[in-house]
């Protein structure tokens, strides 16, 4: 029995109860599963991208909090993860995946929209404010990935997630969090399979080849607000990203260094980041 599938699942038909819509999207081929959930205030739509190996579902706790303030709440499943179908795209498996995203913000957001990035999921929002900022109002990166690493480091992080056993799969999960949840560690070893997919090893082994990181002209020009999320306990990603963001984020983005935030906050902290990301929205006129 697939333990984590089921309580995945079992997740995701409480959110259609509470109302979230759970929609799957053809998008030149590829089935893309989104949560789509209407919101009561008048701001823009929030668009939430998810980290490798995680999901939608890592941000439902913040969506109702969020639909009190914006107009709408979009999270999709990036390929190969949560209920999207595998899918890497060839040879250039990242570049595959943002194609993806952005065919997604096109045909299903459709409206420039606050977009709120997660580990990978912050570095491909830079990528999207970036390359086609006609989207995107206002940033907010969480934790996010694409600082340029020396090679040992750049190489440790990407070897952490290839977990093979229950006591490193436990490592793993302790670095994601400020306070482990005790669920979390008695399932370690079943979160594991997030993380030994083709897409997550094609992502992974493709950052390895080629170093892939942002390209500092990118994150210097982005030009629309820009909040910066760094966990006072962020035990994943090493404190180089946060000098190498620092160095290189525009004047105007605000960076807060969060005590009590993990690398995950939208599942450990949601209602303090969701605070976190209303402020921001508040202060930026949205």
């Amino acid at each position: 029995m697939d333990l984590m599938g089921g309580m995945q699942k079992a997740l995701r038909r409480v959110l259609v109860a509470r109302g979230v819509e759970s929609e799957t999207v053809d998008l030149d081929g590829q089935a893309v599963h989104y949560y789509s959930l209407k919101g009561q205030g008048s701001g823009p739509p929030v668009l939430l991208i998810h980290g490798l190996g995680g999901s939608a579902n890592g941000f439902s706790r913040t969506f109702f909090g969020l639909a009190k303030r914006f107009s709408r709440v979009v999270a999709p499943d990036l390929p190969g993860h949560g209920f999207s179908n595998e899918y890497c795209g060839g040879e250039v498996c990242v570049a595959n995946q943002f194609g993806v995203l952005r065919a997604f913000v096109e045909k299903v957001v459709g409206a420039p929209a606050f977009v709120v990035g997660n580990s990978l999921g912050g570095a491909m929002a830079v990528n999207l404010a970036a390359e086609d900022p006609r989207w995107v109002l206002a940033l907010a990166l969480v934790a996010p990935a694409g600082a340029e690493l020396p090679e040992a480091e750049n190489q440790a992080l990407l070897n952490a997630f290839d977990v093979s056993s229950p006591a490193e799969a436990r490592a793993f999960t302790k670095r994601l969090f400020h306070q482990t949840p005790l669920p979390a560690l008695l399932l370690a070893n079943e979160l594991r399979r997030f993380y030994d997919t083709p897409t997550v090893k094609a992502l992974t082994a493709e950052a390895l080849a080629s170093r892939l990181s942002l390209a500092p002209e990118a994150v210097r020009g982005l030009a629309m607000p820009v909040l910066f999320i760094w966990g006072g306990s962020e035990r994943l990603l090493p404190s180089r990203s946060l000098d190498w963001f620092r160095r290189h984020l525009p004047e105007h983005a605000q960076v807060r260094v969060v005590e009590g935030f993990g690398h995950v906050p939208q599942m450990e902290q949601p209602d303090a980041l969701v605070s976190h990301l209303v402020r921001f929205a508040d202060v930026s006129g949205l």
